[in-house]
């Protein structure tokens, strides 16, 4: 403590201070000593304020420091005893106050979230009481810390003169102390946290709203910073609150237009907008106070608009409606207008409300909004000649899959759905922008993307689009070589599967038949090139193929392409990369899995009654081609385990291993020798590689094949540690090119 007293030891003894309350956190345990602590701690008091007056930050902060960690220690005591650990929280709570340049305070918030944490138990009901005032000013400090800093002149322009990082440092630190608020709501009610709010807000349009004009707002900072704090506080206000928010609603949209109070405004309001659903009399003037914000000259203030004018819609789309022509003008007026963050939220708004309309109305609404938007398509995929041109299509091709993803009228199994019937006259639209883009990516991800949510949203009632769809999927990929069709087309195979009703035996026969086209464009492809090139689609196939495993096993295992696709994912083990690996492993673990007589699929509804059984001839599928392919698999799984895969690999690749030990367990154990013969010269020495052979054969001897596994990973983890692949390659090991004759 004394040496706190001194420059030169100052710090050091601020650290020892910390480390030492950090070992009294068992405070029943050090009781005593944090009853000698106490009262030299609290007896720093006046040096903190001295060193507040004298602008002395360094000290300032030391101390602080000092006083908020000991209450986060003791936080405990702090709760069961309220009035004799009194005077530390209010030393906390002052060094908060104190904080001028905000440097220190930061320090203290987690104190008061943990201290929040056990206030607000009942067993703690007494202490919550005794520390109510604590936090009530607290909301007065926050609020105030929570004001932009005052220009020097009278102009509002820059208000951190050039200091970006200062001025990103501020807003971050906004939100903390947003943070804090939301602890002191939950500790003294938000009723009385709304209403230091109101009472700021009340006092500025008192004091100066009288001579506020648009674009010159006095003390603007003062109306703005209880707007930000009333925003910050508004997860933890309940839909049915009904003392403040009817009275801070109709204040707040009378506020003057200054940028950040605008934003602050329109951002506050967009909080509240489960409230407003309970509350339909203050919509029509929320709503008419967001869309004029929408002609805002700050970007910022519209973007802001964009996103209040979402949770508005989304919330109060029952309100909302009966005024889909009211709100179709509107999205179509401003949607040109605005960046594509912003159109993708008004979309998202509007879409919810669409998705309200009675069901003989949907086309109708569907159209009404759509129609628009794909005539807008239609003039950009014609004039899209550069990159930005096809990225601006790319963006608008998002505004029609987020009305897919909304609008999903319930319709009884065998009518037709008007959201399909509107899908079925875009979909050609569609698919000439993925034909004329067909070397543009990011074009194609959002076609593939709305198709893949057409089948997702409206299931087996998109089978009128389903021999269209899967012809556009099939060309696509193979004109293209792009994953994303082989994305939409898992949606297909998912939604329409046996296991689904209203699907006949003819849709999964030409399902699977679509798949195979697709297995054969893929294996064209990495016939042509190294998987290195091709990740993204090696990811997407093998993530396709394991749901084709789960849907229709007993068409895909005996197939004739299915010895091809298993050496296409043993070549694809050569891959650095996590994901594709991590797909190709799942893929491989399912498709042994069926080598077992307990089949992995399980079976719903009328299916129930089936046993889990595995069918002979799958197994010996299975086993039959795990005899002739599996060496090179033992190999590239044991050689990406000691040189290349990635940690999180692990567990599948050993559970890859595990699998053909439990189907061929004698013919896995040669392959095993033969693999570590082939390692390096001098990379594992001969007793190494006889022990772990020997204790393999134990294992299998004694039935204990599970066992290894954890056998595997020890040495693969052991080796890896000790080698590093060779510049000259690993010989007869590494991996060859993948062929398909197909």
């Amino acid at each position: 403590m004394e040496a706190l007293s001194a420059d030169e030891s100052f710090e050091s003894a601020v650290e020892c201070l910390c480390a030492i309350f950090k070992e009294t956190r068992d405070v029943d345990e050090c009781l005593s000593t944090i009853q000698t602590l106490y009262p030299r701690v609290v007896a720093l008091k006046p040096k903190m304020v001295a060193s507040a007056s004298t602008e002395d930050t360094e000290t300032f902060k030391g101390i602080t420091r000092v006083f908020a960690e000991a209450a986060e220690a003791w936080v405990v005591l702090i709760a069961r005893l309220p009035a004799e650990f009194r005077e530390l929280v209010d030393a906390v709570l002052e060094c908060a106050a104190r904080d001028k340049e905000r440097d220190a305070i930061s320090l203290t918030f987690n104190f008061w979230y943990e201290l929040k944490q056990y206030l607000v138990l009942d067993m703690y009901i007494q202490a919550r009481l005794q520390y109510v005032d604590v936090y009530s000013r607290l909301v007065d400090v926050m609020n105030g810390h929570l004001e932009y800093p005052k220009p020097e002149g009278s102009s509002d322009g820059d208000l951190f003169e050039g200091d970006r990082e200062q001025e990103e440092k501020f807003r971050e630190f906004r939100h903390q102390m947003g943070d804090v608020l939301k602890d002191c709501c939950a500790v003294i009610g938000v009723t009385e946290c709304l209403q230091k709010s109101y009472d700021l807000i009340e006092r500025w349009f008192h004091a100066n709203a009288a001579q506020a004009i648009d674009g010159h707002v006095p003390h603007w900072q003062q109306l703005e910073a209880p707007l930000f704090s009333m925003r910050a506080m508004g997860r933890m206000v309940p839909p049915n609150e009904s003392i403040m928010l009817p009275k801070l609603i109709p204040l707040i949209v009378q506020i003057p237009d200054q940028e950040k109070v605008r934003f602050q405004a329109v951002m506050a309001l967009g909080r509240y907008t489960e409230w407003t659903s309970q509350h339909p009399e203050t919509l029509q003037t929320q709503l008419n106070f967001i869309i004029a914000a929408f002609d805002h000259s700050s970007k910022e203030v519209v973007r802001a608009a964009a996103l209040s004018f979402k949770f508005f819609c989304n919330d109060c789309a029952e309100l909302l409606k009966t005024h889909t022509a009211q709100l179709q003008q509107f999205f179509e007026g401003v949607i040109d207008r605005l960046p594509p963050g912003s159109q993708d939220e008004i979309t998202d708004g509007v879409a919810s409300v669409l998705a309200k309309q009675p069901t003989d109305q949907i086309y109708a609404s569907f159209k009404l909004y759509c129609d628009p938007v794909v005539k807008r398509l239609m003039d950009m995929a014609h004039n899209a000649t550069d990159e930005k041109g096809k990225l601006a299509l790319a963006d608008r091709l998002q505004l029609i899959t987020t009305f897919v993803q909304w609008v999903q009228p319930w319709v009884e199994p065998g009518q037709p759905n008007p959201a399909v019937q509107y899908c079925e006259e875009i979909f050609p639209i569609l698919g000439a922008i993925a034909d004329n883009f067909v070397s543009f990516a990011p074009i194609l991800e959002r076609v593939c993307r709305c198709w893949r949510y057409m089948v997702l949203s409206y299931r087996t009632a998109m089978l009128p689009l389903l021999p269209s769809l899967a012809e556009k999927l099939s060309s696509g990929f193979t004109a293209s070589r792009q994953g994303c069709f082989l994305w939409a087309t898992d949606a297909i195979v998912r939604e329409f599967s046996n296991e689904i009703g209203h699907v006949d035996q003819a849709t999964t026969n030409a399902i699977f038949h679509f798949y195979e086209q697709q297995a054969s464009t893929f294996l064209k492809v990495l016939n042509d090139l190294p998987p290195e090139e091709v990740p993204d689609v090696i990811e997407d196939f093998f993530r396709l193929t394991v749901d084709v495993l789960s849907f229709h096993p007993h068409k895909i295992i005996p197939s004739l392409l299915m010895v091809s696709i298993f050496q296409a994912a043993c070549s694809a083990l050569a891959l650095l990369k996590e994901e594709p690996l991590l797909a190709t492993l799942q893929f491989l673990r399912d498709f042994l899995a069926y080598g077992g007589e307990a089949s992995p699929t399980s079976f719903y509804g009328d299916e129930a009654t089936r046993p889990r059984g595995n069918p002979p001839e799958i197994q010996a599928a299975v086993k039959r081609l795990l005899s002739v392919e599996g060496e090179v698999l033992v190999q590239r799984v044991l050689v990406g385990m000691m040189y290349s895969f990635p940690r999180d690999c692990f567990p599948d690749a050993s559970g890859v291993l595990l699998a053909m030990f439990q189907l061929v367990p004698e013919q896995v154990a040669t392959w095993l020798g033969n693999t570590v013969a082939l390692l390096p010269p001098g990379s594992i020495s001969p007793q190494e590689s006889d022990r772990l052979l020997n204790n393999v054969r134990q294992r299998i001897e004694s039935g204990e094949i599970r066992k290894i596994r954890m056998l595997l990973e020890d040495f693969t983890n052991s080796y890896r540690r000790r080698n590093v692949a060779p510049r000259e390659g690993l010989g007869r090991l590494e991996a060859t090119k993948f062929r398909f004759a197909g």
